[in-house]
């Protein structure tokens, strides 16, 4: 919404790319909003924001599926709940809500459990592939004069009297880059009616499962305009990182101060870190841990829509069963608190009983609720598992509105699901408060572009693409670099020519699908992960050896990276043992 404007927006991205934090490891769905407590903030944005998903994906080409979602009940008190979801759409303005009894329901679902007695159907309710919506926003964002930095990490903030904020950011990179050209725009004063966007400034947490952060890094971001930053000198120090667990980096730290008169904190899970280098401890971020389990493709036809049990009265939606966009069958998500509060301090700390829960469990559960949605699921087709950290906050409720020491920051902070159904209905209305606190964004911007062309091309089989060795094929359009996902040299690199930064094959995996299929870029099958290595380090004109690859274990729960016939004998084992413990 903001690049519809003339206004001047700076995006500034914690992790190395867009789409590090809750952006790649929740569920991706759309949803209509009958679960949302009447009255309050959810409700307010989730079934508006829906109905503004079918244009945005005509424009932004993301992918959407409105496959609608049922809410199943097995006996009388599931039923209940049903009634009572039904009633509490109605009071949020869902339509088209309805009750399906047995007989339908095992029309539209064959597979379903047999104890199904009725189930709540939303025909409004979809999916995406969340990674590709960001990267579709954030791309049109940038293509309409946005300057997006990624790889920085919001340090401090201060105001002078004039009204200015300076935000002091310490941009990273895992290479020498820093020592020699990443410099050279800096010679730009900075615009100092800007507005700027606080996306995703992380800190890392001890038990390091993802780069947290959440979808809102890229909401409002549909195409903005540059602010330039002014610097004094170099501050660059050796540093390590570790974005995820089981990946170090080591790398460089340069200070950067930037100058602004608007801040949005969308910072996710690192969004009360920021609330308090305003003054403002109003409010504290408690992550919900959530795991997912993703099947073969061979699966995929066992739903047609996203199947949920009937919700806890505490812990959410619960475990579910969807149908991905591209065809996969994912499990998931837990729902487990990483923070519980000390009774005697008041203070929130790691929940030792979350951090150390044994992986097994986590799976053993997950495939447990899901088989009693779907009990003909083959648990030994797993091929991933993930996890993503979603942004539960102390007020219960999502936070957008004013700060309350500042009147020139707006937040858009501790929005946790359902944040993707809310999220164009959110812009709108973080616009509506950045106008009433006097940013300038009214003159509308003649040249903003809403669209945005693809880059995954839909295949008609093998026609027209060709597998085999590295060099064989020379075409770029029928050369496949990832025979699993059918991925082209030529989709590779119309990525890497697209205006988001790129050094590293995650970047290209999420924006390809290369390396995503049923073998996971298994180097002994076809070896796409060093094939797209070369063509980043060719496009890029980087050294190959500079160009980032898979971590592992990252937030994985396998017990090794490339799945064997022994993994998944554990999996047909985890299944049967229907784990029902702390979790």
């Amino acid at each position: 919404e903001l690049s519809k404007t003339t206004a001047s927006v700076l995006l500034l991205e914690g992790a190395d790319d867009v789409t590090q934090g809750a952006t790649k490891g929740n569920s991706g769905i759309v949803h209509a909003g009958y679960d949302d407590k009447p009255g309050s903030v959810r409700a307010k944005f989730c079934w508006p924001g829906n109905q503004m998903f079918p244009q945005l994906d005509a424009e932004l080409h993301f992918g959407f599926e409105k496959c609608g979602s049922l809410v199943v009940a097995r006996g009388k008190d599931d039923e209940k709940i049903l009634n009572e979801l039904m009633e509490r759409g109605r009071e949020n303005g869902v339509k088209n809500l309805r009750i399906v009894q047995r007989t339908e329901l095992r029309e539209m679902e064959p597979f379903i459990n047999e104890d199904a007695t009725c189930a709540l159907f939303s025909p409004d309710a979809g999916n995406i592939i969340p990674y590709e919506y960001a990267i579709a926003l954030c791309e049109n964002a940038v293509d309409n004069g946005v300057e997006l930095r990624i790889r920085r990490v919001v340090k401090k903030i201060t105001k002078d009297p004039d009204g200015i904020f300076t935000i002091e950011v310490g941009h990273w990179e895992p290479t020498e880059e820093l020592l020699t050209g990443m410099s050279k725009w800096k010679k730009y004063l900075p615009y100092l009616l800007g507005i700027l966007f606080v996306a995703n400034s992380f800190h890392f947490y001890e038990y390091g499962q993802t780069m947290l952060g959440t979808l809102m890094n890229v909401l409002i971001t549909l195409g903005l305009t540059s602010l330039f930053a002014s610097k004094s000198g170099k501050d660059i120090k050796p540093s390590r990182f570790t974005p995820s667990k089981g990946t170090d980096l080591d790398g460089f730290t340069e200070i950067e101060k930037i100058r602004t008169r608007y801040i949005v904190n969308s910072a996710g899970c690192q969004s009360d870190y920021i609330a308090e280098m305003l003054g403002d401890k109003s409010f504290k971020i408690k992550p919900r841990m959530g795991e997912y389990i993703l099947l073969h493709k061979n699966q995929g036809h066992k739903t047609r829509h996203i199947l949920f049990p009937a919700p806890h009265p505490f812990l959410g939606k619960g475990v579910l069963v969807q149908k991905t966009l591209w065809g996969n069958l994912i499990l998931g998500p837990t729902a487990r608190d990483t923070l519980q509060k000390n009774k005697k301090t008041g203070e929130y700390e790691i929940n030792p009983k979350v951090r150390d829960e044994p992986n097994d469990n986590i799976l053993s559960f997950i495939l447990g609720k899901c088989k009693n949605l779907v009990p003909d699921l083959d648990a030994a087709e797993v091929i991933h598992t993930f996890s993503g950290a979603r942004a539960k906050n102390t007020r219960e409720d999502w936070i957008i509105e004013p700060c309350p020491t500042e009147k020139n920051v707006i937040y858009a902070a501790g929005i946790d699901s359902p944040g993707i159904a809310g999220s164009p209905a959110i812009a709108v209305e973080v616009c509506r408060l950045l106008k009433q606190a006097g940013a300038p964004i009214s003159e509308m911007d003649p040249a903003f572009n809403p669209n945005r062309a693809p880059i995954v091309v839909p295949k008609d089989g093998w026609r027209g693409i060709k597998a085999g060795p590295v060099g064989k094929y020379t075409n770029p359009k029928e050369n496949v670099i990832c025979k699993c996902e059918k991925v082209t040299e030529a989709e590779v690199i119309e990525a890497c020519r697209r205006s988001l930064p790129i050094d590293s094959t995650q970047a290209i995996r999420k924006r390809t699908r290369a390396g995503m299929g049923h073998c996971q870029g298994d180097p002994d099958n076809y070896g796409c992960e060093a094939r797209v290595v070369e063509i980043i380090a060719r496009e890029r004109r980087m050294n190959p050896k500079d160009v980032g690859t898979r971590p592992w274990p990252a937030s994985s729960m396998l017990s090794e990276r490339f799945i064997k016939e022994k993994e998944k004998k554990k999996f047909e084992d985890l299944a049967s043992k229907n784990y029902q413990g702390p979790l």
